[in-house]
């Protein structure tokens, strides 16, 4: 597995996979053809279909700036590899080819290409939810533990960067008002939940605060905003979430025991796209949303002093009960259904933690075969519910008189 740091991307929404992942190879070719006059993209499948919803082109063209650039969208062919795939082409003054290069964004804001997966090297030397557990009873360790040994103290400054873009992402999103870029005219929820959070008391009040904080974070993505993948931009909104809520609420836990629990949160999400995938194009909501849930679960269950077990158990809970979700954004853009999406994701976590804290961590379902089981129930889906906007949702309302 590599670095949590490609777990926890910084950058601007609203798609890791459809907005920073191409705008990162723009940037790549770019730079290996500094003799370019102008410049062909051709986008293929998933990023072809939802694109301009979730404005790839404009990602692109703004990275290759002054040059020109000619998009061409091709969504009824998937190249080899990976459903988001790309064929950056450089061209000379006149119009001769000067280099092609074939790549594909395959979730969170990664680049990769059958030699570029194969090649990438591995700084963690366990790759399952079973090694890891194993040695953290044989050390008596957590989580956050086997982070910081693999990867040096220094990934602690990393993570309160990314807290801190994660809190300012938030506090955006509650002071915006008015309706979301794209054409649908949505509404933001954010702030006026948020307002009406603070008529209420109790579990209400807990529950509503927390759906503010998710809308909040997954509203600055969708218009474009500086947000954290988590573990993507289309997800970005469950983790914070959980974690400002118990940062500010009566819990007050504190932003060091917030930074370690950032740690097992991408430890989580690391053995899912080790193993499976967090793209949606590949594998459908159930690896962006499901795999989100699952590492705020963790990270909830951590701050709530529960063993590794327990941890575990809320990780497994909040992926298993995403199984099967449809990745079906209308119009190609990432708001409906979203940003709900990530509001409930949110709650559910929270849920999931609850219910493994009262238990003694035992279970029958392990997180690797839930994990095992999400990849082939992803592959099994039909591609119409991968990020194409052909299906579900996208279909059904945009098809309404």
């Amino acid at each position: 597995m590599q670095s949590i740091r490609k777990i926890f991307k910084i950058g601007f929404g609203p798609s890791s996979s459809h907005t920073m992942g191409p705008g990162n190879a723009a940037r790549i070719f770019k730079e290996r053809n500094p003799k370019a006059s102008s410049y062909i993209v051709e986008l293929y499948g998933s990023l072809a279909a939802t694109g301009k919803g979730h404005m790839t082109d404009v990602a692109i063209a703004e990275v290759l700036a002054p040059k020109s650039v000619e998009i061409v969208w091709i969504p009824e062919i998937e190249l080899p590899f990976h459903p988001n795939g790309m064929i950056l082409k450089s061209l000379s003054a006149n119009k001769d080819i000067l280099d092609t290069w074939t790549i594909y964004s395959i979730g969170g804001g990664d680049l990769a290409d059958e030699k570029t997966k194969i090649s990438v090297q591995s700084i963690y030397d366990k790759h399952s939810m079973k090694q890891i557990l194993e040695w953290t009873h044989k050390t008596g360790k957590t989580f956050w533990e086997y982070v910081e040994e693999t990867e040096g103290p220094e990934i602690f400054n990393y993570l309160a960067e990314v807290w801190s873009v994660m809190k300012a992402a938030i506090k955006h999103g509650i002071e915006e008002e008015g309706v979301l870029p794209g054409g649908l005219g949505l509404q933001r929820k954010a702030s006026s939940y948020y307002v009406k959070a603070k008529g209420y008391n109790g579990s209400m009040m807990s529950r509503a605060l927390l759906f503010a904080y998710a809308l909040a974070t997954s509203e600055t993505n969708a218009s474009g905003g500086r947000v954290v993948t988590a573990p993507t931009c289309g997800s970005c909104g469950v983790l914070p979430a959980v974690l400002y809520h118990l940062h500010t609420g009566h819990h007050n836990v504190s932003d060091k025991k917030i930074i370690r629990a950032l740690a097992t949160a991408g430890l989580i999400g690391n053995i899912v796209k080790e193993n499976a995938s967090v793209s949606g194009a590949e594998v459908g909501c159930q690896g962006e949303i499901g795999v989100a849930c699952a590492m705020a679960a963790a990270a909830g269950a951590q701050l709530f002093g529960g063993t590794t077990s327990q941890i575990e158990y809320a990780a497994e809970m909040g992926l298993e009960h995403h199984l099967g979700l449809t990745c079906d954004p209308i119009c190609g853009l990432v708001q409906v259904p979203c940003i709900e999406r990530n509001a409930f994701a949110a709650v559910r976590a929270l849920d999931s933690c609850s219910y493994a804290m009262l238990s003694d961590g035992k279970h029958l379902v392990s997180f690797d075969k839930v994990v095992r089981t999400m990849k082939e129930t992803g592959h099994d889906l039909p591609s119409l519910y991968k990020e194409t906007s052909h299906g579900g949702l996208a279909k059904n309302v945009e098809g309404e008189d």
